[in-house]
This record gives C-alpha cells, structure tokens and sequence, in this order.
C-alpha cells in the first residue's frame, strides 16, 4: 500500500476550517479487511443525497443549481459577488443544506439576488432540476425565495418553548401536519405493552393528504429509493468480504432493513451488531441520530467506516471491563441503576470514511444503539474515534487560545499536562458507559421528554463522565497518572459551557444544539448552584470574562447532585423538569458576555468550527484486474471532492 502526501490543515472559509485525517496503521490490516473498508465506505458515500434531502425541502436542487453556476459561469470570477458566491456554496456543501450545522439558522447569501438570477438564466434548461410542469423561471422564483427571503424558512431545527416546533422548523421529515398532529398520530399508534418496542417514527416521513396522516417509509421501494438500493448493493458487496461469518449475518440484517423498512429488521439488526464485539473492522450505516428532528424522532442519515486503534483499545477495555462497579457506586438513586449492566464494549478507533451526518463535521465519539431497551438487555457499542481527535489537537497547537480564554498562568500549565489524556478519558467515559448507564422505569415512553429529550440525555452522559474523571478509580487502573488530571478537565468543561461555546453562536440568537444545550445547562446550574460556596467565579481583567473555580471538591459534588436529578427526569419521564431545567439554564444567552466572547474570538482568527476532507481508497490491480492492494490519497481538494460526490453518488437529483 502506497499513502500519498499526508497534511493536517486543508484551508478555510467562513467560520470554518477543513482538516483531514490520517488512516494510522491502514497498512497493517489484511487485502480482505481492505477491501472490506472499501465496500463499506462506498456504502457510506451514496447516502449522500439523502442527508441533504432530509435537512430541506430544497437542498438537493439549490446545491445542483450552485454547482452548475460555479462550474460554467462565464461573468466574472474575480469580483466580490461570485467570491460570495464560492463561499455560500462551501457552506452549502459542508451544512448538507443552507443550514448552519451547528447553529440551525439559513445562511444569508454575501452575494447579490441580481448576481444570482443572471448566473441562473445564463443555465441551460437541460441542466436545471425543474420539476414535472415546472419552468425555469418558476424554479429560479422558487429558489430566490428560499435563498434570500429571511421570513421563508428560516430555520432548520426550530426548538422554542411555545410555538409549533414542526410547522417552524425546515428539516424535511414533516408535510402538512402540526406538533399536535404528530405527536397524537404516534400515540395512537404506540404500542405500550410491546416488550421490544420499535423506534417509531425513525425511518419514515409524516405527511397529510386529503386530511389523513400517514407515513412514507424510507426502504427500498419507497423514499430514498435510488440512494437505498446503491448503498444495499455495496453492502452486498462487504458482505463477501466480511471477516466472519457473524459479520456477514450482521451486514445482511442491514440489508433486509434496507429492503423493507421494517423497524422489526432494524431492531434485529442493532442487537446482532452490538454482539459482534470481536470484528476489527466495523461500521455505522443508517438511519440513526434525532438531533436534526425538533421531536427528536427522526433519523438523520449517516455513515462511518472504522477500524479498531489496538493501542487504544487496550484503555477503553479498563473502563468496559469495570462498568458494573461504575454503575453501583453513580450517585444516582438506586431505583435508577442497573442491577447488571451487559454487553459494554468500548473500542478507540480509526475513522477509514466518513458520510452523511457525519461528514464534513463529525463526531470525537460514539455509543449505539439509541433504544434503551437494547441497551438494558443486550449492551451498546462506544468508540473513541483516535484519528480525528489527533487532527483536532494538531489543528489546536499555538493557535493562543489558552492564553486568550484561560484565567492564569497556573491552570494553562494544568491544562498543558492533562487536557489532552482528560479530554480523551472524558469522552471515553461519556461514550462508554455514559450513555449506556441507568435505566427507565417501567411503563416510562422512551420518547416522554420530546423536544427535551435529546438535551437530557447528552447532559446525562456528559455528568457521568464529569462525575467519574474526578474518582480515585481512574488512577489505580492507570487510565489518569494522578488526582491533578481531572482539573484540567473540569476547568475547560465549565470554561466552555459558559463563554468560549458561545462563539459558535450567530449574534442574537439563543442556544439551540442540544450538545451546547448541555453544556451550557450544566455549567449554569452548577455556578448557581454553587454560588453559597463561591465553587465557580467569573472575573473581570482588562475587560475580560474569566472562569474561576475556587473547589473542585465542590464542584465535583455538584456533578453528583445534577447527575442524580438529570438522571431521574430520564427514568421517569419527567418532561415538566426537564422543560423546566433546559429552559432556565440551557437556552439563553447574556448578550453583553456573547459579545465579548465573538470579539476575542475574531481576534485570535480562530475558526470556531472544523470539519473533514476524507481520504480517496483507491482499488489497486494487477494485468488481470485482480485487486492486490487499497492505496489511500490524501490529496484531494475540499473543492474536487464536493464536486466530485456530486457527480459520482448523486442519485435523488
């Protein structure tokens, strides 16, 4: 295997910048476990299309059209509009859509609706995708109004207190019908008394037709048909090169849920491959995360191709192989806890490919499958995933934010000597066993919290490894070197969810991503909290916002407190706490602090976000068209690779 010009750093636009990830030891797996990595990212990047379509109505043909525009313009290149323009079309790509990954809001277009109207007639008709009857200039109308009218859709995810988090919200799972409407249809047809309930509404769109509420199901034959039987054909394709025949069986349950849509198959499917904790070579492919979805049903589509980090694994093993003594000593009400906690399995890995929801921007670590009574009885799956945490901290040296944000020399030279293996523990921990800890009273609706649920559940997992980054535990199995560590830990987490987090939010708005929901609710909750004690300060220098904590001791007691009460809205499906927690802690934002935080911000040019360029697998073969190895390229372009999907995976436009 031959890897071609490896670098971190790729460029940047916006508010962003475009890193990329090396495939440590690729080199040492077998040609069957190649080619396996092969099959299954080829899986991955035909959902594409899918994840655009689902987070807007318009996505697909917006990002066709601004394709098409950047590619055959003839006007000006060099001019501030078509600059704009190349911007707006980056963003567009690494959103899946004209909504901010993170924030939810529609991008505002730099460039004039003037510009774009006369690039647009310059097209020629069998290049635009107009629909059945529909002419260019009613497709062109239509697209200036999603584009440039703020008042006309203006928002993907929509998740104020209030108001109808359907009808407001542009994600592209509901037509026609009401919060009420949706909510009353799924409880219609729950079934309370299921002992394998199904994740209802997780594959499927809502619609309402001559006054019926009904559900079209993605599968095969139904929506996303094009995009589903691509993916199942490479699956089919992994299959023959599986590396066990429980893999294979694995891989075949996917297909089968593919084919029918039968969440019954995908039920099957997600307990088959939580047990499979042996393959080195593994995957997520499917329909899985809600956060896209205001009632936190529906899943975003996403794709990752992993292998296992050995070096790695052997520390994530530690903390699976004592999760029972985790979960007996949570300061949690016992009623809460699980008597026996099975089928943990924890692996750092290497990221081969990413798609979907997960690509450009992704997640550091991962725990499946989401439905808590699989979890109970068959386990979860949690990996750390090495390679992209590498490019984060690579991405990371010398670029002043310590210095900028941190409030003395002291806890900067802490968090020079731990944050880095805290960070990691920490996410270890959250994913690990986090997630996968306590358990819902019976007769409780895993979906009772709505809105709130998704919100609840990060604080939760992120509480359990808070808790646990400060137990002596941690050092006498070797995974912290001393009882220093956890203080860089916890000084960054409340640093963060207090100030620096707010960069990554539009001047004016709240906090809607329920990530930064959670890390906002909880170090909040605890500065109050801890208030009487003085546990958490924030100090002004020059002008600056500063954290301080004065007890860590204390602080760590206010984990414990939270965790207790996070965990039981959860187990009791308490959605009046848990509206009442997210709302008065989570949501909004002191302007004058946000303010501050964006100026200090733009002063250090740092991008608040970071996202991927994969790699390019590349079959080698021999005179007899034999494969004899998979070269890895590391040197296409965020430009040639969003181009380049476009034209080889699109299959919905």
């Amino acid at each position: 295997m031959s890897v071609i010009d490896f670098k971190y750093s790729d460029e940047r636009f916006a508010d962003i910048q475009m890193l990329r990830y090396r495939l440590d030891n690729f080199d040492r797996l077998t040609l069957k476990q190649k080619l396996l990595v092969y099959c299954l990212s080829q899986a991955t990047l035909w959902g594409r299309d899918i994840t655009f379509d689902q987070f807007g109505k318009y996505n697909l043909k917006i990002r066709k059209v601004l394709e098409t525009i950047y590619l055959i313009y003839k006007g000006e290149r060099e001019c501030e509009d078509f600059n704009a323009f190349e911007i707006y079309l980056k963003r567009v790509w690494f959103a899946n859509g004209i909504y901010h990954h993170y924030g939810s809001d529609k991008f505002v277009p730099g460039f004039s609706e003037d510009f774009f109207c006369k690039a647009f007639r310059e097209l020629p008709e069998s290049a635009l995708p107009t629909d059945e009857c529909q002419t260019a200039e009613e497709l062109l109308k239509e697209l200036v109004s999603v584009i440039f009218n703020p008042d006309v859709m203006p928002v993907k995810v929509n998740k104020k207190d209030g108001e109808d988090l359907v009808k407001t919200s542009a994600c592209n799972f509901y037509e026609n019908v009401s919060q009420k409407e949706v909510e009353e249809y799924y409880s219609s047809i729950k079934d309370a008394d299921d002992d394998e309930p199904l994740s209802y509404g997780l594959n499927t769109s809502v619609v309402k037709k001559d006054g019926v509420i009904s559900e079209e199901t993605w599968y095969a034959e139904g929506k996303y048909g094009k995009a589903i039987k691509q993916i199942i054909y490479w699956l089919e394709q992994a299959a023959d090169v599986a590396d066990t025949g429980k893999q294979r069986e694995i891989i075949e349950s996917l297909i089968k849920y593919y084919r029918f849509g039968n969440l019954r198959d995908f039920n099957k499917y997600c307990i088959e491959w939580v047990g499979d904790c042996e393959s080195p070579i593994d995957f997520i492919n499917g329909f899985i995360e809600v956060y896209d979805d205001p009632l936190g049903m529906k899943g975003t589509w996403e794709g990752l191709v992993e292998y296992r980090d050995e070096e790695g694994t052997r520390r994530t093993k530690l903390i699976s192989d004592n999760a029972q003594w985790f979960e007996d000593n949570s300061p949690v009400d016992p009623r809460f806890k699980k008597a026996c906690v099975k089928g943990v399995s924890a692996n750092v890995i290497c990221a081969a490919m990413l798609g979907g929801g997960e690509y450009p921007s992704t997640a550091i670590g991962i725990n499946l499958p989401n439905a808590d009574w699989i979890r109970a009885r068959h386990g979860s799956k949690s990996v750390t995933i090495s390679n992209i945490i590498s490019a984060y901290d690579e991405a990371a040296r010398g670029n002043g934010f310590k210095e900028e944000f941190v409030i003395d020399a002291e806890t900067i030279e802490l968090i020079k000597k731990y944050g880095e293996i805290g960070d990691i523990i920490h996410t270890d921990l959250h994913e690990c066993l986090g997630h996968g800890s306590g358990q819902l009273l019976p007769g409780v609706d895993p979906d009772a919290l709505k809105a709130y649920g998704n919100t609840i559940e990060e604080a939760r997992a992120d509480l359990f490894g808070l808790y646990y980054a400060a137990d002596a535990k941690l050092v006498e199995l070797g995974l912290l070197p001393d009882m220093e560590a956890y203080k860089a830990t916890y000084y960054t987490y409340i640093m963060n969810g207090m100030l620096t987090q707010l960069a990554r939010i539009k001047k004016g708005n709240n906090i809607e991503e329920a990530h930064m929901r959670n890390r906002a609710l909880i170090s909040r909750w605890c500065y109050e909290e801890g208030k009487a004690d003085n546990v958490i300060e924030l100090v002004k220098r020059d002008g600056k916002t500063f954290v301080k904590v004065n007890s860590y001791e204390k602080l760590r007691a206010l984990f414990a407190r939270l965790l207790a009460e996070i965990q039981r809205i959860k187990s009791e499906g308490d959605y009046d706490a848990a509206r009442q927690i997210v709302e008065s802690y989570a949501v909004k934002v002191d302007a004058d602090v946000h303010d501050e935080i964006l100026a200090r911000y733009k002063s250090l040019n740092i991008p608040p976000y970071k996202g991927f360029i994969n790699p390019v697998l590349i079959p080698v073969k021999d005179e007899n068209g034999n494969v004899t190895d998979v070269d890895v390229d590391y040197t296409e372009s965020y430009e040639h690779q969003m181009l380049r999907y476009s034209k080889e995976y699109a299959t919905l436009i």
